[in-house]
């Protein structure tokens, strides 16, 4: 073999890497369910933070869906977090606890948690849970969670959805899908196999010996996905609650949903680049395979980007093969690797991805790859690092 042929096999097995780690946890996804921890029986109290910025119009809805399910003893806390409208009184009439954080030059959802916590310092509980103001919880979520993370005194993540599948536009369709493929079917696969997950963001439930020792005063505009991997290297990896689902709707129109999608795989890139090399050689010096695990998860790309990226890659190396007379092995390589994950992934569709997303906006998939690919180019140029809002209601075109 040549220089060329090494250098291409180099890279083909670089690109096969996270394609066979999505391939397992696609797989393992449609293995029978673990015996989960019940969600039925005592509990202990919780509180339960909702941060908030500018959402008079929903919050009411999200402030009734939660006291539906709290017990006596239980907080529901809302931090208006500088807010120009009327979150907090609006709040305060639908039931709640409020709290008013005004500090224009620290935003970000995670500044507003720090906010929460530390108002709750005085009387703690014995569980914080953490809700989006945009969010759902569904039937028992809140005692699932509750009870999982006082059970194993580790952090507890519930299956959080964006969008029905039902959505005019194919591309928000597919959005709805990919984010089912994120944050349900991957972290499933993970769950099976007796490995830890990554923080979506809400739906999420922490004992207070660990919430209260975490930092989260920072404006990272993936700070959920950053607190769960600190939470893993200080030895209390979040793990998933299959039994506590969350919704919420999708972005309202195209615009916001470009907006929505680059702060997710911006921050995303960063974290991957960031935090990946950490959790592996932490992992293997400490011989502890949950690290590793997280690792390899946190590793695979935003998936327009992987298959993106590898099909350029496997388009080089079949030009490199035929065409300048190269080995084939980097083919075999990446060519293997590439359409064994296509075909898990169009397993895990068909258990399930149908419900949302049918076969003919499926094939549509190369177009919502190549609409995301302005994400990409920015993400060269100019990579996304402050937190911005995703907009409740339309914006004009």
């Amino acid at each position: 073999m040549e220089v060329g042929d090494w250098i291409l096999l180099s890279l083909a097995i670089l690109g096969a890497v996270p394609l066979a780690v999505l391939t397992v946890e696609l797989l393992a996804a449609l293995f029978p369910r673990r015996n989960a921890i019940s969600s039925v029986g005592n509990r202990p109290n919780c509180a339960v933070l909702i941060p908030a910025h500018d959402e008079e119009i929903g919050i009411v809805a999200t402030v009734a869906n939660v006291l539906a399910q709290v017990r006596p003893g239980d907080r529901v806390l809302v931090i208006a977090d500088n807010c120009t409208d009327s979150t907090a009184e609006v709040a305060r009439t639908a039931g709640a606890e409020v709290v008013v954080r005004h500090d224009p030059d620290r935003r970000g959802k995670g500044f507003a948690l720090d906010y929460g916590l530390r108002h709750l310092r005085a009387d703690p509980p014995p569980v914080v849970v953490v809700v989006d103001a945009d969010c759902e919880l569904g039937h028992g979520a809140l005692n699932a969670l509750v009870l999982q993370a006082a059970t194993t005194g580790r952090p507890a993540q519930g299956i959080y959805l964006i969008g029905t599948g039902e959505e005019r536009d194919p591309r928000r369709r597919l959005s709805a899908f990919a984010v089912l493929v994120k944050n349900e079917i991957r972290p499933l696969g993970l769950h099976r196999l007796g490995l830890p997950c990554l923080l979506t963001g809400t739906g999420m439930a922490f004992p207070w010996a660990v919430i209260g020792k975490a930092d989260l005063g920072t404006g990272n505009i993936v700070e959920d996905m950053k607190l769960g991997i600190d939470l893993a290297l200080a030895g209390v990896a979040p793990s998933l609650c299959p039994s506590a689902r969350l919704t919420s709707g999708a972005a309202p129109d195209l615009r916001t949903a470009i907006q929505q999608r680059t702060r997710w795989e911006h921050g995303h890139v960063n974290t991957l680049i960031a935090k990946t090399p950490r959790l592996l050689i932490t992992g293997v010096l400490r011989f502890r395979p949950g690290l590793i695990g997280l690792g390899l998860e946190l590793g695979v790309p935003p998936l327009s980007l992987l298959g993106a990226g590898n099909f350029l890659l496997l388009a080089n190396c079949i030009v490199w093969w035929l065409a300048l007379s190269g080995s084939w092995a980097p083919v075999a390589v990446i060519g293997g690797a590439f359409f064994i994950a296509l075909a898990a992934g169009l397993l895990a569709w068909v258990k399930f991805g149908r419900r949302v997303l049918p076969f003919g906006v499926l094939i549509a998939t190369p177009a919502y790859v190549l609409w995301k690919v302005p994400i990409y180019l920015k993400m060269a140029v100019s990579r996304q690092k402050t937190w911005v809002r995703t907009a409740r209601t339309a914006t004009r075109e």
